[in-house]
């Protein structure tokens, strides 16, 4: 079994090779996340597995060497599963909001641990759910993956924040922040703390974005306050997407932040991204020829037409979030 790195000399950028991958459980009948599993036990409220079919090892095994320009390293780093709550089924909108706060706390907690290994160079936490986004357990969960290097997506988003604080002298987030606050007709649901939004160059039909009103880089800045705050725009966010056609919507979230290489990134700003494929109740985006092949993505439809129908579930979802008791931190716009 190998867990090695391969360089795509043609792309610049690496390729895990994970052999022992391909033996992972398909939907197992019996869950291995709920309390009482071997894996998990009782007695607790979020709980941090390490993979057990890992792309990412602290020992791992290569199998071939580098030939020329066919580059290959070990493919260092660690994988771990973050079970999010005991009850088997549900999203992040149907955690109490305190619980959901220990959620962020583990993600904080993970981001400073595994990214003190002066090896690692990002950690990268994610969250996949939905069968048509492929996962292979049902039970609520997230996914961080602490890589010995800076992915090719964040190393873009560096590159093009690093030039726009050059030569503007300001965060390139905090003016998209200010852009959309101006335009208005994006802007979803915003907290004291965080802003939720339809980004004017959307990729996915219904793709959002929360970013962070203060500018900081990473999760493990958050005050107290905040992570209360960001727990609530999960919450709105997710329950929107399950009221947006009336079932559980499938999504990939994706957590960016600063790398963990030591080096300094005052120019970067910490925020979330939300990929949800479907395009319609019944009709699925499919990156086909453009974007597979070229690397361009179209866009069927309006932004500003499809963050109508998004505050339209994000009402609603505040409606139901009351009657059940939970007051929300911040209003629809």
């Amino acid at each position: 079994m190998s867990n090695e790195l391969r360089w795509n000399p043609v792309l610049g950028e690496w390729i895990i090779v994970a052999s022992k991958r391909k033996r992972r459980p398909w939907r197992p009948e019996t869950c291995p996340f709920c309390p009482g599993s071997s894996e998990t036990g009782y007695g607790w409220d979020v709980k941090v597995l390490s993979n057990k079919f890992p792309a990412l090892k602290t020992n791992p095994t290569v199998k071939v060497k580098s030939i020329d320009i066919y580059r290959v390293r070990p493919g260092y780093g660690y994988c771990e599963i973050v079970v999010e709550t005991p009850i088997h089924e549900g999203d992040l909108c149907d955690i109490p909001l305190d619980k959901l706060k220990k959620v962020v706390d583990v993600f904080i907690d993970r981001y400073v641990r595994l990214g003190s290994d002066r090896k690692i160079k990002y950690v990268y936490e994610f969250r996949n759910k939905g069968e048509v986004i492929g996962v292979s357990l049902h039970h609520p969960h997230s996914q961080i993956y602490a890589l010995p290097f800076i992915p090719p997506k964040i190393k873009k988003e560096l590159r093009q924040a690093r030039k726009f604080w050059k030569n503007r002298g300001k965060c390139l987030f905090c003016h998209i922040i200010s852009l959309e606050k101006t335009i208005g007709k994006r802007i979803i649901y915003e907290n004291k703390y965080f802003i939720l939004f339809i980004p004017f160059f959307a990729m996915w039909p219904f793709e959002t974005h929360i970013y962070s009103k203060r500018h900081l880089q990473s999760i493990d800045m958050l005050n107290d306050d905040e992570k209360y705050a960001l727990a609530d725009i999960l919450k709105v966010t997710t329950k929107m997407y399950n009221l947006l056609f009336g079932f559980s919507l499938p999504y990939i979230m994706a957590i960016h932040q600063k790398p963990t290489d030591r080096k300094e990134y005052e120019y970067y700003h910490f925020h979330i991204e939300f990929y949800p494929p479907h395009r319609d109740r019944d009709k699925l985006k499919y990156p086909a020829g453009i974007e597979r092949g070229a690397g361009t993505f179209t866009y069927d439809g309006l932004p500003e037409e499809r963050a109508i129908y998004l505050r339209k579930a994000c009402r609603k979802a505040l409606n139901m979030f009351t009657e059940n008791g939970y007051k929300c931190m911040g209003k629809v716009s």
